[in-house]
């Protein structure tokens, strides 16, 4: 197992695909890890080296103290980067780890090559809505929460039809911990990047999903939209699209990345 000792968290990392490949590093969602991306990583590592981290206060990475913002976590990845001697990637977030791309590309243009932005928005939710979700985590636990909000990650039909792997992904969300997963929740509480991403310099592909109730259709087009020369592409899925569609998910990456 490999972890980079950074100056605010310790991530734990994998990386797979050639040595002499372009870098693609993927950022996993709120409540999830490294290991929602194992669909992708067949096809992706024929054309790049994929570099896959924990966000502080998942997975295997630690839990810094106190709540946490998407400056903190886009410099985790800029020192990542940094360690591991990657001088420029291409960056893929999906759900909160689009916030961590777009802070990525404002404050590090120069690290980003394209940039791929998934099931996500400059602004997902409401501070209202985060606030919530962290006193019922306080309240609950995750361990009791997650089959419920992984209804909102999938579709109807894809969980009935496909309910082992659906519960992969409750597990991977009961094995998240509280604590790291409410500072997370604050800095989604605490984001809004309407004002910011026209800024944003690096090429920019927009995926969303046309079921997602938690960064609609129609705030991913907002945000392809005020993003200078973004594509939008659209997939029939919920908010894990990248799990729900793994092929046609990763021939949207692919295509974009390889033109």
């Amino acid at each position: 197992m490999a972890y980079a000792e950074l100056s605010q968290a310790r991530l734990f990392y994998v990386i797979d695909g050639p040595a002499d490949a372009p870098v693609l590093v993927l950022s996993n969602s709120l409540g999830t890890c490294s290991d929602m991306w194992a669909r992708q990583i067949p096809e992706l590592t024929k054309h790049f080296r994929v570099l896959r981290y924990d966000t502080r206060g998942h997975g295997k990475s630690s839990i810094p103290d106190g709540e946490y913002t998407f400056a903190q976590l886009a410099g985790d990845v800029a020192e990542l980067l940094a360690h591991l001697n990657i001088k420029q990637a291409h960056f893929c977030g999906l759900s909160m780890g689009g916030p961590t791309g777009i802070a990525l590309a404002l404050a590090h243009p120069q690290l980003v090559t394209k940039l791929i932005l998934c099931n996500t928005a400059a602004r997902i939710g409401s501070a209202e809505g985060w606030s919530t979700r962290i006193a019922a985590v306080a309240d609950q636990t995750l361990e009791k929460m997650a089959p419920t909000l992984v209804e909102r990650w999938l579709t109807d039909d894809y969980r009935a039809g496909e309910p082992g792997l659906t519960q992969v992904l409750i597990d991977m969300l009961r094995r998240t911990p509280d604590a790291g997963y409410s500072a997370n929740c604050a800095a989604l509480r605490d984001a809004d990047y309407r004002a910011q991403v026209s800024a944003i310099t690096a090429p920019t592909l927009v995926i969303s999903s046309a079921h997602d109730l938690a960064a609609t259709p129609a705030q991913g087009k907002e945000l392809a939209a005020a993003i200078p020369g973004a594509r939008y592409v659209e997939l029939n899925t919920s908010h894990i699209s990248n799990w729900e569609q793994p092929e046609a998910f990763t021939r949207a990456v692919v295509d974009f990345l390889t033109e």
